[in-house]
């Protein structure tokens, strides 16, 4: 249980003496437990009696909030795994769950007296305990990060921490009122969806339940009255549904359990406010379950009930055939009833339906005895697994929230590679999607893709029932805009990892070369070489400057992090301390050369820079222009045209961090400027200059109209892609020669 969910306050020994009735609870209690264990063997049972014997004396005298004796929750929390018919040690470690945290016991007290694996779990659900779930979501976040590690080492510790909420949560009613929200918030948002993913439902639904009735009282108050009085009004309908159920099963010969299934408080509340609707407009809150001894009569007694009533339109899915991600199956459809009233079926096995109620868990039923990390695989929990190769990447905790909240509350379609594999994916995916949850490799090469044999944009949500054909290219590289449509943890992840990953190679890159300009200004030709002769002097530096490595050193130096001046300066007198002297020759070519404000040996851009340099957009300077480079904070090399204001601006302020660039003789791609197009208003006038534009090779990327009332001319905002000056002097005169046109310039940053 976490620190902040404990309902009990812990009395010394002495301090709350047990009476007679309350210590014969705790063995009537204990005595049910035991009754449980009908599964284990004798020695099994044994060391469970011994857990209990311990964990008794360590909690002797301490009381929870009702007045019990504090043993009765590991009790109870053990007899919730014993539901689960997990092993004895997951059982043992369930009775021992607050000895470490409450009682003073060692971990290695522990292991002597119950060995390793027993003392693991313990420590490893005393950890979760000490979590802070705070409002606060960074706190909340590494939390979470901390459960999903001790989750992946071995499932039975989240399988018994929410046993332990289960309890918690069954008992809230005793703790004081000031803590129903915020442990009844903290339920519904972290473990009533882990016990979903897991596919334990019957947990799912009763942690949903308590929250919700502890977290609005009144409502829930109101709503539980509403299904009361419902029910007893439509009692007869249902024992009529269940009479002709029974009997064409019979007539059938197949042998079937039908139990009523009513819809849960907080799904119909949630019903209620996702789809606007009022009590009275939930139809579905009745249905029936049937277990059936095999998969085929399943399937047949689909067409029974579909014989005996009329089905719904779109409202059958078949979880057999294609089971959800945490492994549930059964056949759903909604009929209309007797007197036009919607009632939902549920047709499964007895093996799908123990699956169905306990999920993970479910797997002891048949073999308890691997319970280990390599098991964890075939235990279904892949998932867990997928959000820790989120966490490998993600080392920023917000993040990583930011990520596995999508994951956490899945609404699945499910689409097919080519090859017929099926692929759950959380409704809302999009190719990328799909493509990341293939392979990473596949995700970060993504060109193109077909649905169902049509070539669709990256960007189109996936349907159930879609065939997605991805198209990758070795050029192909992930798109900052992807990050904008992509849903699942998994692919945001990758795409931020490769783009950050991508930033610092180029950021280290643009701050050696501002390193080598800077060292020029000193009379030193290149930057001393990393290796053992310059070891110690590297050192030195990096104590200085703060930074752990070179490589990091010269990415804050791109980045704008330090001033590569200043680093240069601080190089150089450590090169002196070496006897190492600067050039004269260099030193004074530099110094006579040298502008005001801005050093020579020019950084050269040709427009390969992508994420370490950025165009000004006030000036948006293109190849010809004079230009100068601002190293902002953080933000890498921001290029200015000379006579920019905003430029002129900074350096005035901050002249020590511009440096000098250039264009290089070929830049290797086109650069965006602004223009104005004033134009008569004539009919079809932007079509015609728009024409003119892509004849003179201008790709447009934006364009904008004044808003003012209609006139005889009117002003046409572009932005435009062009090669260099010479290829913008070209279009704007192309353009002057339109019809129409009366003036074509060049935008003019602001003074």
């Amino acid at each position: 249980m976490t620190a902040l969910a404990k309902t009990k306050p812990s009395h010394p020994p002495g301090a709350h003496r047990p009476t007679p009735a309350s210590l014969n609870a705790a063995a009537a209690s204990f005595a049910a437990l035991t009754a449980k264990l009908d599964y284990l063997d004798a020695d099994d049972t044994e060391q469970v009696r011994r857990a209990y014997r311990f964990a008794d004396e360590a909690h002797l005298g301490q009381l929870r909030n009702s007045g019990e004796p504090y043993i009765t929750h590991p009790i109870a929390v053990a007899a919730q795994c014993a539901e689960w018919k997990l092993d004895a040690q997951a059982l043992m470690a369930a009775l021992l769950h607050d000895a470490i945290e409450d009682c003073g016991v060692t971990k290695a007290e522990l292991i002597e007296r119950f060995g390793a694996p027993v003392a693991e779990l313990v420590d490893g659900l005393t950890k979760l305990d000490k979590l802070q779930f705070n409002t606060r979501e960074e706190n909340q976040a590494e939390s979470f990060r901390k459960m999903l590690l001790a989750m992946a080492r071995d499932v039975r510790v989240i399988l018994i921490k929410l046993a332990d909420r289960t309890h918690n949560m069954r008992t809230l009613d005793d703790a004081p009122r000031e803590k129903w929200g915020r442990i009844s918030r903290e339920t519904l948002d972290i473990y009533a969806p882990i016990a979903h993913r897991l596919g334990l439902n019957q947990t799912y639904r009763e942690l949903q339940e308590e929250s919700f009735k502890h977290l609005l009282p009144w409502r829930y108050s109101v709503l539980s009255k509403a299904v009361t009085k419902a029910r007893s009004r439509r009692r007869d309908l249902i024992q009529k549904v269940q009479r002709e159920l029974e009997g064409a099963f019979a007539a059938a010969g197949i042998s079937v359990r039908i139990a009523g299934r009513e819809k849960t408080l907080y799904s119909i509340y949630r019903k209620m406010q996702d789809k606007h609707l009022s009590f009275a407009q939930v139809t579905d809150i009745y249905g029936f379950r049937l277990i059936l001894p095999t998969v085929i009569s399943c399937y047949t007694g689909l067409g029974i009930l579909h014989q005996m009533y009329k089905p719904l339109p779109g409202k059958f899915k078949d979880h057999i055939a294609i089971a959800k991600v945490n492994g549930y199956q059964s056949l759903h459809t909604t009929l209309v009833g007797p007197s036009g009233v919607n009632v939902e079926f549920q047709l499964r096995t007895e093996a799908m339906h123990v699956v169905a109620e306990s999920g993970v868990a479910a797997h002891w039923l048949y073999k308890a005895s691997d319970p280990t990390p390599a098991s964890n695989e075939r235990l279904g929990t892949k998932w867990l697994q997928s959000l820790l190769d989120i966490q490998d990447e993600t080392r920023d905790a917000a993040e990583f929230w930011d990520h596995v909240k999508v994951d956490l509350f899945p609404d699945a379609v499910y689409v097919f590679t080519p090859k017929s594999q099926i692929l759950a994916l959380p409704r809302g995916a999009t190719v990328i999607d799909f493509a990341y949850a293939i392979h990473s490799n596949v995700g970060d090469h993504t060109s193109a893709a077909r649905i169902n044999g049509d070539q669709v944009p990256l960007r189109t949500e996936l349907k159930n029932g879609d065939v997605v054909e991805v198209i990758t290219a070795p050029t192909s590289n992930p798109n900052p805009a992807w990050l904008g449509f992509v849903r699942t943890g998994r692919a945001r992840s990758k795409i931020r990892h490769y783009l950050k990953t991508l930033a610092q190679a180029e950021s280290e890159q643009l701050g050696e070369r501002l390193l080598a300009q800077a060292l020029r200004a000193e009379g030193l030709g290149s930057l001393p070489a990393d290796d053992e002769e310059h070891q110690a002097m590297w050192e030195k530096l990096l104590r200085f400057t703060g930074n752990r490595t070179r490589s990091e050193l010269l990415t804050d130096i791109g980045l704008g992090k330090r001033i590569a001046t200043i680093v240069a300066k601080r190089l150089m007198t450590l090169l002196a301390e070496r006897g190492e002297k600067p050039d004269a020759l260099m030193l004074s070519r530099e110094r006579f050369t040298a502008h005001e404000t801005v050093s020579q040996g020019a950084v050269t851009l040709d427009g390969s820079e992508n994420s370490s340099v950025r165009f000004a957009l006030c000036c948006r300077p293109i190849p010809g222009d004079e230009i100068v480079g601002y190293l902002g904070h953080g933000e890498g090399l921001v290029v200015h045209t000379e006579e920019c204001g905003v430029g002129q601006r900074l350096r005035f302020r901050d002249s020590e961090r511009f440096f000098a660039v250039e264009w290089a003789d070929e830049p290797v791609r086109t650069f965006e400027t602004g223009i104005v197009i004033t134009v008569r208003n004539d009919k079809g006038v932007l079509a015609r200059v728009a024409a003119s534009l892509s004849a003179a090779e201008a790709d447009i990327t934006h364009v904008e109209m004044s808003e003012e009332v209609p006139q005889d001319s009117t002003d046409l905002r572009f932005v435009i892609a062009v090669r260099d000056r010479t290829h913008l002097d070209a279009v704007l005169r192309a353009v002057r020669r339109t019809p129409s046109v009366l003036s074509a310039v060049r935008t003019v940053p602001a003074p």
